[in-house]
């Protein structure tokens, strides 16, 4: 056993590895592990799955001499780099959208981020006790100053009764988003592109497919009111959680916010059943 090792050590010829050959691997390895990051848990990912195993079929076709399928698989790769283009579209976006974020931006302090989501939480509870529909984005490194000017741009300080007012029915403001920046509510009636991740729930409407697609393509964040559910959701990086109520609501936000971490698995809505209805009807007596 020992003695097989070996040989397979010095088959690989070890004396010949340099530094930068060892350089090498690391930025593979990072760079392999950086785009997993990025396509987990995504359709990209099945499609990842699929293009690895057509390669595994390609290096088996020449082991076993299929010229059939190595004529098809051949003719295939020539446009490989084309498809993977358009396949990974939103990935590719998102991931230069990461490389180019401002690393010397200024952070607003924490006692203002928990200010900022104490007023977002209440009027989330308050929005769902009432059955108003509403999304309130929140920015994160990625700008959304896209979605900001496609709106009405208000850059006033956040405040519940305000986030109330725009979401209330009769507003002429209350259809799209509110989205908030260095917290100040910078526009609302903001349009937002719509998902078009098929294994998304059939039970979320418009608002919600709004709320994942802005998600997938940016790290912003999305708190999302059904109006038929009275029920509060939050999307991050294309996925959505179950419906909560206020106080597991600012947990979360600060989870995200204030420790800077994405949503944990277990609050995922993963199944139709998940997205059952809250009472808040205490909320309103108070």
């Amino acid at each position: 056993m020992i003695e097989t090792i070996l040989q397979w050590l010095d088959a690989l010829n070890l004396t010949r590895f340099k530094p930068k050959d060892f350089l090498d691997i690391v930025l593979v390895a990072v760079g392999v592990y950086y785009l997993l990051i990025v396509i987990r848990g995504t359709r990209a990912m099945r499609i990842a799955i699929g293009i690895i195993f057509l390669v595994l079929l390609s290096y088996l076709s020449n082991e076993f001499k299929l010229e059939t399928v190595q004529w098809l698989l051949s003719n295939f790769f020539t446009y490989l780099v084309i498809a993977i283009i358009i396949l990974f579209q939103a990935e590719i976006r998102k991931t230069l959208a990461q490389f180019g974020k401002n690393p010397f931006r200024k952070r607003s302090s924490s006692d203002e981020d928990f200010r900022t989501l104490e007023e977002v939480c209440l009027a989330a509870s308050l929005l769902a006790s009432k059955r108003h529909g509403a999304i309130i984005v929140m920015e994160k490194a990625q700008g959304l100053k896209n979605y900001v000017e496609g709106g009405r741009q208000i850059d006033a300080e956040v405040n519940y009764d305000l986030l109330i007012a725009i979401f209330n029915p009769g507003s002429p403001l209350h259809d799209g988003a509110v989205i908030i920046q260095d917290n100040h509510i910078a526009a609302a009636a903001c349009f937002l592109p719509l998902t078009s991740n098929p294994q998304l729930s059939t039970t979320f409407g418009t608002r919600h497919r709004a709320a994942v697609g802005l998600t997938e393509e940016t790290d912003a964040v999305a708190v999302i009111v059904s109006e038929e559910r009275g029920a509060i959701s939050v999307a991050q990086n294309g996925r959505i959680t179950k419906p909560m109520e206020g106080k597991a609501l600012m947990k979360l936000l600060s989870y995200i916010f204030i420790r800077n971490r994405d949503i944990p698995p277990r609050d995922i809505a993963r199944r139709t059943k998940d997205l059952k209805q809250y009472d808040f009807s205490s909320l309103e007596a108070k």
